[in-house]
């Protein structure tokens, strides 16, 4: 039905996951658990609403996650 949802966060991923990267793995998300690729247009606000909070979500989990030996950078 959908493409495997990949992996956002470092060291997966040389950088930090872009806008696009976590909206997409949002979409495969709630494609995946609805069992629709596209809704039906009676379900499409629920739907986009869906996908909006879950790349909401994802986008603060990987926010607050610390990777363990990652290098830090500093802004000095």
């Amino acid at each position: 039905m959908c493409r495997s949802i990949k992996t956002l966060r470092p060291p997966a991923l040389p950088e930090e996951a872009t806008e696009d990267e976590i909206r997409a793995a949002a979409l495969q998300y709630v494609r995946k658990v609805s069992g629709f690729r596209a809704p039906a247009a009676h379900n499409r606000e629920v739907f986009d609403r869906a996908v909006d909070e879950v790349a909401r979500a994802t986008a603060a989990l990987l926010g607050g996650l610390e990777v363990r030996g990652a290098a830090k950078t500093s802004a000095s």
